[in-house]
């Protein structure tokens, strides 16, 4: 997860109706985060064929909605990239995301107590990576720290075309995290993301950390306005 505080400014288009942009110490992030779903099943229990473990890379950023019972503090995903066009449409079709389909690769390697993991998509203009290494043993974030504000998230909001926004649950156990001492954005993604957030993500993080995953359930979303 690599983490980049920016311009509120930036991101302002992005914000769906209902919600408004959420910060950590009056400080708005955008992360690029890859992972890998493993043992896929679709509405929680039907397996998906051949699709069951897929990488995903998304760029998101966060912000909040107040109900009257509580604040629910959620991402929002500008794009979501993974490698197969059915997964892409089935995600477009169920959550209204942005989802596209690009050739990926990962490469996760553990030397004894160092971990390296990347995560990569062909782009327009060759290929774009992320890169991290890891020594020690995992922990969970600290209360109150930024890497508990970027990891804890347990909701999920999209902009949909009638102009209402789409709002789901987003269920796992807190992860546990490991400080990177090393991490990297490389390449050119202006063909997905645009020039303005481009340049944010080709200049080094202002944070970065691995979490271990774990299971994680995505509940049918509901209308908001």
């Amino acid at each position: 997860m690599l983490n980049y505080e920016v311009d509120p400014a930036c991101l302002s288009r992005y914000v769906p109706q209902g919600t408004q942009l959420d910060s950590f110490q009056d400080k708005t992030y955008l992360s690029l985060v890859g992972f890998r779903f493993c043992g896929t099943k679709f509405r929680g229990y039907v397996p998906v064929p051949f699709h069951s473990e897929f990488e995903e890379v998304n760029l998101r950023f966060y912000v909040r909605r107040t109900t009257k019972d509580e604040v629910r503090r959620g991402v929002v995903f500008i794009a979501e990239i993974v490698p197969s066009q059915m997964i892409a449409k089935t995600a477009r079709w169920v959550y209204g995301e942005n989802y596209v389909r690009r050739r990926m690769q990962h490469r996760v390697v553990e030397q004894g107590s160092e971990k390296s993991a990347e995560y990569g998509w062909r782009a327009a203009d060759g290929w774009c990576t992320l890169r991290a290494r890891t020594a020690g043993e995992p922990s969970l974030p600290k209360d109150g720290s930024l890497q508990q504000f970027i990891s804890e998230h347990y909701w999920g909001y999209s902009a949909q075309k009638n102009q209402t926004s789409l709002e789901y649950r987003v269920e796992h156990d807190p992860w546990k995290i490991w400080t990177c001492s090393q991490s990297e954005f490389a390449g050119n993604p202006a063909d997905l993301y645009g020039d303005e957030l481009s340049r944010i993500l080709r200049r080094p993080p202002d944070s970065a950390f691995v979490a271990d995953g774990s299971p994680v359930s995505v509940l049918s979303g509901q209308s908001i306005t």
